[in-house]
């Protein structure tokens, strides 16, 4: 029997699979014409906007719980050693409700990187002024900085971050690196706190932003909860709905998947688009054959944690500032580097009751991953691969972003707060001790980019078009995280709600 609400026995003109950072932007947007009937499907709760639970609406509550995640996680020990968390949102505003509510841009060359690979509408130059349209930022400059779009970005302050991450600011300058004034401004390659999406200390994810409680009194706006997708139906080719993990059907014009970068791919290889061997396998008739899932992408990174002395072992707020630079490896224009000062951490782990993580990162990883099927289930796990460090280039960036980290850790004033380095631990003084130590225990950003990507008509990897429609059929769209041709080199959320924003105009 269905959990959800029950859905209007009518056909709709789209359908949206996924509330996230994506499906709640394009379910305002499409919504905007009075014409188009618009059913968006949520997976996880549907939350009324100022009726979040805290461990999604409270900003120092980091990655959710059982109850709002999907449990994934990838299938890397053979490869890596372990597996990694694949955290994902399962509730209305998906991701944007649990993660750190980061809020930076992907970068000028992250969007010439795109355009090489045969993709028009997709410059810098055009990209930019939907960034500016989707915020309301009441700080910088207003050539960089939008004013009056529906999501709160606020650049927190150094006199709002805890005295420890202002240290860590402060000695990264005093280790060469320049203050950033606005990391969604002119200028990245440096260390500032953070621009987050963030009000009051609480985190404004798109079901907040976007789904407002005027947007959601729509008449031509259905939202439904606890709804989870199984497939596309199609006739021939053309898409004309979608059927639920519960066996119910949803009649629509065009259906659009925005169920994230592991439920897109998902959604579609059990659709039959996808590689035809893997979909063979699994008995699946083969309608399409495409590389669904075949270039994922994500943010590989190593905590370099420290005890705080307990005299500076405040660890609230626990988001702070950032570091974005680039390695020794890194091409013209690219920043490949992040180091992020957070206190997600048990303070229970640490002798002194306080830590500080300085997470490293590489933004520009060249190691792909993997998304396939492990059965026809809708309600199975997918089987997903990071192959963290598989290109030996993203090992040698990582080390060089931890070498940086701890050199920051025994600088002034940062090494004043500072009781131990907890992790790798003094203990750990050369590279091959150091290497095993970041192997062991890498970990992912939960940025995952690129299973159903974007690409130009003679991209062989490319699943779908510059406006996320799906090669090979008609009606049928994915616009999520999952369709960047390649991973930006800055968190993702926003650039995905851009990728939404963007589309929903050509969609009309």
């Amino acid at each position: 029997m269905p959990t959800h609400a029950a859905i209007p026995a009518k056909a709709f003109d789209v359908v949206i699979a996924g509330g996230g950072s994506a499906g709640a932007v394009l379910a305002r947007r499409l919504s905007e014409n009075p014409n188009r009937a618009v059913l968006l499907l949520e997976a996880g709760p549907a939350y009324a906007p100022d009726a979040y639970p805290d461990v999604i609406a409270d900003a120092n509550r980091v990655g959710g719980d059982a109850a709002h995640d999907w449990g994934y996680h990838t299938q890397d020990r053979f490869g890596l050693g372990h597996d990694v968390r694949a955290i994902r949102g399962k509730v209305l505003g998906g991701s944007s409700g649990v993660n750190a509510a980061v809020a930076m841009r992907a970068r000028p060359s992250d969007f010439a990187r795109w355009s090489a690979r045969g993709l028009d509408g997709w410059s810098w130059d055009e990209v930019l002024p939907v960034f500016k349209a989707l915020e309301n930022t009441p700080t910088g400059d207003d050539a960089w900085r939008g004013r009056s779009g529906p999501f709160p970005i606020r650049q927190r302050t150094m006199e709002e971050i805890t005295p420890s991450m202002r240290a860590f600011v402060l000695a990264s300058e005093a280790a060469g690196l320049s203050r950033i004034a606005d990391f969604n401004g002119a200028e990245q390659d440096g260390v500032s706190p953070y621009p987050l999406n963030v009000v009051e200390g609480r985190r404004i994810n798109t079901g907040i932003a976007y789904l407002t409680e005027a947007v959601r009194r729509r008449p031509n706006l259905t939202i439904v909860g606890g709804a989870e997708v199984d497939a596309v139906l199609f006739d021939g080719r053309r898409a004309r709905g979608l059927r639920l993990a519960s066996g119910e059907t949803v009649e629509a014009g065009r259906v659009i998947l925005s169920a994230g970068a592991f439920g897109s791919p998902a959604i579609l290889m059990r659709s039959g688009i996808g590689r035809a061997t893997h979909l063979q396998d699994l008995d699946i008739p083969v309608l399409q054959d495409a590389p669904v899932g075949e270039r994922l992408k994500e943010h590989p990174f190593y905590y370099n944690v420290y005890a705080l002395k307990r005299e500076a072992r405040s660890m609230d707020p626990v988001a702070g500032a950032i570091i974005w630079t680039r390695s020794s490896e890194a091409a013209p224009d690219e920043i490949d580097l992040h180091i992020s000062g957070t206190h997600i951490f048990d303070p229970a782990r640490s002798p002194t009751g306080g830590a500080i993580v300085l997470a490293c990162s590489v933004t520009l990883p060249k190691s792909v991953g993997s998304v396939r099927l492990a059965s026809r289930d809708p309600r199975a796990m997918p089987l997903i691969r990071y192959n963290f460090c598989e290109d030996p280039s993203d090992l040698r960036r990582i080390m060089e972003a931890v070498r940086l980290s701890r050199r920051i850790g025994r600088t002034a004033p940062f090494s004043d707060v500072v009781e131990a380095e907890m992790y790798p631990g003094t203990d750990i003084d050369d590279d091959a001790a150091l290497r095993r130590a970041v192997l062991s225990s890498i970990d992912g950003y939960a940025h995952p980019t690129s299973s159903v990507p974007m690409g130009g008509p003679d991209d062989p990897w490319a699943v779908v078009d510059g406006s996320g429609a799906v090669r090979g059929v008609e009606a049928l769209n994915v616009v999520d995280a999952s369709i960047m041709p390649d991973i930006v080199s800055a968190p993702t959320n926003v650039t995905t709600i851009m990728i939404a924003e963007a589309i929903s105009r050509r969609l009309g």
